[in-house]
């Protein structure tokens, strides 16, 4: 049977301590983790959704109240500059600030928004004036001002919607990994390796009990927040590390990570179930078994991340894609446009690829 290749423990880990660190582990901390990610607006997509929806607002605004097309385009331009500036400085300035943000209540955190949105509307506003060699008037500014801290208050309650629907993305991906963690076959196998190590490898057997009492406490815990890169490929090896002991040398796993992509965030539970899956349709309905290929390396400003494995000959149970589908709604929902989730189905050999934004 192939030794699995061992990871970095803490000496003093046991099956208990992890458990209860889950269920003891303050609330607070996810929370405000939560609450500092519902201002993290520092993303592509998000700012381009921003201000395009913003410029519409404003379009129609002055297409109402326009005589023509000529003087529509002429105040349209204008509007256009105080607008996109405001709104992207409004942008920087909430993800610069945004833990400071998360420590307030709704309350504050709506006074703060709003009276930055209305900052930066006059300050753009101002800026235009001077280009032009004008000197506005009082009640302009002040409309100015107030629709600066209107539009703020707006973009406040699309990000918190924002997160309401993160929530139940992210509490589905905990049920189904949980109903994957406990399925009767799993549970039974990596059990009944442990019990047959215990007399012939006694460090061996309680080093799988550990990995699988990981795989619990992460399953149990509350994922609300991003992790890293690192830590979702220590859990999948630990996943892969209980396979090997069922599997043998029939599951070969190669490892092919850069260094310099491990601190990218993800969301939680976002590699284990592809290599779950590899595991239970390129490794298990074949006799010869399969190999799993898990790749990472920087590009430019992405990093790839890439979970393939073989595909033989004998008959795979059909999966509902549950878990694929969830991994890319919870993509969509961190990173927006700019991640992207790929499938590849080559002769021989199934792929899955994420490219994820290097800065999040």
């Amino acid at each position: 049977m192939k030794q699995p290749p061992s990871s970095q423990t803490d000496a003093s880990t046991t099956l208990l301590p992890p458990v209860i660190s889950a269920a003891a582990g303050p609330a607070q901390a996810g929370d405000a983790a939560l609450r500092a990610q519902l201002f993290d607006v520092c993303h592509m997509g998000l700012a381009l959704r921003a201000v395009l929806g913003v410029q519409i607002l404003l379009s129609l605004g002055i297409a109402l109240q326009a005589s023509d097309l000529q003087q529509w385009l002429w105040q349209l331009a204008s509007a256009s500059f105080v607008s996109m500036t405001a709104v992207l400085a409004w942008l920087v300035l909430v993800c610069a600030g945004k833990h400071l943000l998360a420590r307030l209540g709704s309350a504050g955190q709506w006074l703060v928004l709003a009276a930055l949105g209305a900052l930066c509307a006059s300050l753009a506003w101002r800026l235009l004036n001077a280009a032009a060699g004008e000197v506005g008037s009082l009640f302009r500014f002040v409309a100015v001002a107030l629709s600066g801290a209107a539009v703020a208050s707006s973009l406040w309650l699309w990000l918190r919607s924002r997160q309401r629907w993160q929530r139940p993305a992210a509490a589905m991906a905990q049920l189904v990994e949980l109903q994957s963690r406990i399925r009767p076959h799993f549970l039974f196998n990596t059990l009944n390796s442990a019990i047959v190590l215990v007399q012939l490898d006694p460090q061996r057997a309680e080093k799988v009990l550990e990995d699988l009492s990981e795989l619990f406490r992460v399953a149990l815990s509350e994922n609300g927040a991003a992790v890293s890169l690192d830590e979702e490929i220590e859990l999948a090896r630990r996943y892969l590390e209980i396979e090997q002991i069922r599997f043998g040398d029939r599951l070969r796993v190669q490892w092919r990570l850069d260094p310099t992509a491990g601190a990218v965030r993800v969301p939680p539970l976002m590699l284990q179930p592809l290599v779950e899956n590899a595991v239970r349709h390129g490794v298990e309905p074949n006799d010869e078994g399969g190999e799993i290929e898990v790749l990472t390396r920087r590009r430019g400003g992405q990093v790839e991340v890439r979970v393939s494995n073989t595909v033989g000959q004998g008959p795979s149970r059909p999966g509902h894609g549950l878990a694929l589908d969830n991994v890319r709604e919870r993509l969509l929902l961190m990173h927006d446009v700019a991640a992207q989730f790929e499938l590849h189905a080559a002769p021989g050999r199934y792929v899955v690829k994420i490219l994820l934004p290097l800065q999040s």
